[in-house]
């Protein structure tokens, strides 16, 4: 697999201005495929170009290949990086949760199942996908830091294991409902307060 490109890298063909409402159009087209149930392993450039109505060749001048794609598409599904208020650890995680949970999210939720599969059986796109949701458990991370260093948190505070507890709910209950006696309303801060009666200070 030549990953020699990055994901996210800008591609530009000399002399040929490259279009945002194309870029759009054909991360979207990636989004739907993978909404309608297709496995990455399926999907085709061909099939994105014909999706997007675009041509192949306006693909390939953004991307190396089918995985660059990919992993720009999971990139603009999730949005930009959240950015914490800074005025309590209890605030700050509950609008990270939050984050994860808007309309937006739940829209893609099912995009996200569909790529699990390939995320197991690809070490190199679970490979490319991780370093595309670090930065997200490093927001996480940061909150929980600062919360020790002011006091709001134990000292002892495994921070690692802390930020799984908190991300890992949300994501089996947006993906598969897992427990549908928990309820949607007040989740965010129900897991929140849950995870701090353990790590307040």
């Amino acid at each position: 697999m030549n990953t020699s490109t990055a994901a996210g890298q800008e591609r530009k063909a000399p002399g040929r201005p490259r279009s945002a409402q194309a870029d759009e159009t054909i991360l979207d087209a990636v989004l739907e495929l993978l909404g309608e149930g297709q496995s990455a392993a399926a999907i085709s450039i061909e099939a994105v170009a014909a999706k997007a109505g675009v041509g192949k060749a306006t693909i390939y001048r953004r991307w190396p290949n089918k995985e660059a794609l990919l992993i720009d598409a999971v990139r603009a599904m999730k949005g930009p990086l959240p950015e914490p208020a800074g005025r309590s650890v209890r605030e700050d995680l509950i609008a990270l949760i939050q984050a994860n949970r808007t309309p937006r999210a739940q829209r893609y939720s099912k995009v996200t199942a569909c790529l699990l599969p390939e995320l197991l059986r690809d070490d190199e796109l679970r490979r490319m996908y991780q370093a595309l949701i670090e930065p997200r458990r490093e927001v996480t991370r940061q909150v929980l830091r600062r919360g020790i260093e002011t006091g709001e948190l134990r000292a002892d505070l495994d921070v690692e294991l802390t930020q799984l507890m908190l991300s890992a709910p949300g994501v089996m209950q947006s993906l598969f409902q897992l427990n549908l006696s928990v309820p949607e309303e007040r989740f965010a801060e129900t897991l929140v307060d849950a995870v701090l009666r353990g790590a307040t200070a």
